[in-house]
């Protein structure tokens, strides 16, 4: 089932593009670069790597732990929104 996101996207292509154009430019960001390749290199480290499953989430002491998406997502998300941690 689609979002209302999703449909917004679906509704407005050029809305879509315009959004696409930015995630590339905040993806390539130094910064998100590093933080993608240390969960990467810690998911082949468990063997996990390219199968699915649960986030690696960041803990307080510097660790990172499996979690469900939908919990780490929603603490981490739009308006860091409280409600599943």
């Amino acid at each position: 089932m689609a979002g209302r996101t999703s449909k917004y996207y679906k509704e407005n292509p050029e809305a879509a593009a315009k959004h696409r154009s930015y995630m590339r430019k905040y993806n390539q960001q130094p910064d998100k670069i590093k933080y993608r390749s240390e969960l990467n290199k810690e998911r082949r480290k468990r063997g996990i790597y390219g199968k699915g499953g649960g986030d690696l989430s960041h803990q307080r002491n510097g660790s990172l732990k499996i979690e469900t998406a939908r919990k780490n997502r929603a603490r981490n998300g739009h308006g860091n929104n409280k409600r599943l941690a």
